[in-house]
């Protein structure tokens, strides 16, 4: 569901200080054939998980040398990926292992059946999920019908990221946010949904705020937020097609708030794209709208080496190894296993994160309600009707 667009270091963390974050393939939950020979693994992501989880990956074949001989990652735009995987089992030549996703690729495969079944068919090959998975993390779950395995989850957001030396009076209700926005014409900035975590946060989160009849129905049930969308787009001079220019414009003083997660608040702090001065607030009503990637075996992938995907899926959610996906606060929190903490957490990440995580996360993530995100065939409706009614009026 997230963009990540923001360009970074390369992802090398290191272990010092992370006791426990060694080579090692930590507790495994399920006790799977050894392949006859070790496979190579082809692992595509969509969603930019493997800032979160590649370290943990290659431990595994660190590992496993004799489960596996090679891994190779590739990334790829998430609307291309499910044409070119119905292309692969069309012509029975699926060169892709495992997809990591978030749920609108997800959504996508089960649509379109491209997904192997996991649950329940290789249920006793996995660690009993509502055991371990934090609550919020399996009820994601339940939106991957069968065909996905959490393995990061955040409560995402919706927040507003505002630079505090240019906005001296802080909005605290959503109605204020529109007073100040129209006081302070195109200083207030949201990328286009579709292709944007923050973005696509900040409208499903809008009818819990305002109080709307159904915030599950974005066509029924939304009234007062494709009211209030299309008030607050009357100030805005233009929809970015993704998150990152939104937090250069932040950075470089073209606008003064934007809408934001925890991840996007943190990282791009780090990275130095947005100064760590800014600052981030909730507005009145506010409830969490969580996010999540996934795991998915394409139909078409052998037994064999669907055998070595499900004990490294076994392998990424050890509490060990979900330790690495505090990264630099990209998805943060990240974990999606009961009881990995911070001090888990390999020396870099906890350094950044102790210079620019925020407490008040900690209180918020306690105390506010987390919901889930539309299921996609409303998420689709929600973005197609945003599109047309908001985001045709401006340029993208």
């Amino acid at each position: 569901m997230f963009d990540r667009s923001l360009s970074r270091r390369g992802f090398l963390l290191t272990t010092g200080g992370a006791a426990g974050l060694l080579a090692g393939a930590g507790p495994v939950f399920a006790a799977l054939a050894k392949p006859a020979a070790p496979v190579t693994l082809n692992i595509v992501d969509v969603a930019g998980n493997l800032a979160l989880t590649q370290k943990a990956i290659d431990n595994y074949r660190k590992a496993k040398p004799e489960w596996v001989s090679k891994i190779t990652f590739s990334k790829a735009p998430a609307p291309e990926l499910p044409g070119k995987l119905k292309a692969q089992q069309d012509a029975d030549r699926v060169d892709i292992d495992m997809v990591l996703t978030g749920t609108d690729v997800l959504s996508a495969g089960v649509d379109q059946k491209l997904w192997q079944e996991l649950i329940p068919a290789h249920a006793g090959d996995l660690p009993k999920l509502q055991d371990v998975f934090l609550e919020p993390a399996w009820r994601m779950q339940a939106l991957a019908q069968g065909q996905g395995v959490v393995v990061t989850y955040y409560p995402s957001g919706p927040l507003i990221e505002y630079a505090p030396e240019r906005v001296k009076s802080v909005p605290k209700n959503a109605a204020e946010l529109l007073a100040w926005a129209k006081a302070n014409p195109k200083r207030f900035m949201y990328a286009r949904p579709a292709n944007s975590g923050p973005g696509r946060t900040f409208i499903m989160g809008l009818p819990h705020i305002l109080g709307d009849k159904d915030p599950q129905d974005p066509i029924n049930g939304w009234a007062k937020t494709w009211d209030y969308l299309r008030e607050l787009g009357e100030t805005i001079d233009n929809y970015p097609a993704g998150t990152t220019p939104t937090m250069k414009a932040l950075g470089e003083g073209s606008c003064d708030m934007i809408a934001t997660t925890t991840g996007w608040d943190i990282n791009p702090r780090v990275l130095g794209v947005v100064p760590k001065s800014a600052e981030i607030f909730s507005l009145a009503g506010f409830k969490w709208v969580a996010d999540a990637h996934y795991m998915c075996i394409p139909k078409g992938v052998k037994a064999d080496k669907v055998a070595v995907l499900l004990d490294l899926m076994n392998h990424l959610l050890s509490p060990e190894q979900q330790a690495y996906t505090y990264d630099e606060g990209y998805f943060y929190p990240g974990p999606a296993v009961k009881g990995v903490t911070l001090k888990m957490a390999p020396a870099d990440s906890q350094a950044a994160i102790a210079e620019y995580g925020r407490p008040i996360y900690e209180k918020l993530i306690a105390e506010t309600p987390i919901e889930l995100p539309l299921p996609a065939d409303k998420l689709v409706q929600a973005f197609r009707r945003w599109d047309e009614e908001i985001g045709s009026r401006k340029g993208k």
